[in-house]
């Protein structure tokens, strides 16, 4: 892990960019994390639109986790960002939209194409970058992720026993091979949805749901769509977080 710029907010949170070889990635810290125990650790998970694009929320819920202790890291997605171009990954995103101005149901083929080669390239990379943010000495466990990709944060919490909770957010397509993998899940989730998410399949997330082993698992659902979450729904999402990694 090389980092590559550092700067204070005014928040006194410390942002620093960092690259991982060929990716690139931020980690926030609470600045009083460097006088005291090595700080608890959310990854945050984002839709493959780039970090740029990304950073204004994912920067919101960086400085909302250190304000209760925690430092949080992201890393861009394949094919995403200021990183390679992927063929593979265009060509589905092609077909979905060709799919949906169609107004054609999104079928298995389209969903697998889109979804399971990002879980399969990302996941490995999300454990290596945890590798190297738990060998810094202000950063400690235990580790939870949050949001993104939700089939990614499946992938997760099956293969990652470093991970102790997850926030899920339902609004992304779910793979019929991510929803068996969801029945090995166990770890506590509090899972956020949009009711009305127009490019959410309802049933499909509340499918998803069901099939997850946690004993511990929450549903919170709002009325609105993909953009519309309340704020509340974001600070119970934050209190679960604290349960859990506190």
């Amino acid at each position: 892990m090389h980092f590559t710029s550092e700067q204070r907010l005014d928040d006194g949170v410390l942002e620093r960019a960092f690259t991982l070889g060929e990716i690139p990635g931020i980690l926030w810290t609470p600045v009083s994390s460097s006088a005291s125990a090595p700080a608890p650790l959310i990854l945050l998970g984002h839709p493959p639109l780039g970090l740029p694009r990304m950073y204004p929320r994912l920067a919101a819920r960086a400085r909302g986790a250190a304000a209760e202790g925690f430092a949080s890291a992201t890393i861009e997605l394949p094919g995403s960002g200021d990183r390679p171009r992927w063929a593979e990954a265009d060509q589905a995103r092609a077909d979905l939209r060709r799919a949906m101005e169609a107004g054609e149901p999104i079928g298995d083929e389209i969903i697998d194409a889109l979804i399971l080669p990002l879980v399969e390239k990302s996941v490995p990379e999300w454990q290596a970058a945890l590798d190297a943010l738990l060998a810094l000495p202000e950063i400690g466990g235990p580790v939870a992720y949050s949001g993104g990709v939700i089939s990614i944060g499946v992938r997760l919490a099956v293969v990652e026993p470093r991970i102790v909770a997850a926030g899920l957010f339902a609004g992304s397509f779910i793979p019929r091979a991510i929803l068996e993998e969801a029945r090995q899940v166990t770890i506590p989730l509090h899972v956020l949805l949009q009711w009305d998410d127009e490019g959410n399949d309802r049933q499909a997330a509340l499918d998803l749901f069901d099939a997850f082993g946690s004993k511990e698992k929450t549903l919170q659902a709002n009325m609105g769509g993909h953009t519309g979450v309340p704020q509340f729904a974001g600070e119970d999402g934050g209190r679960f977080f604290v349960r859990h990694l506190k």
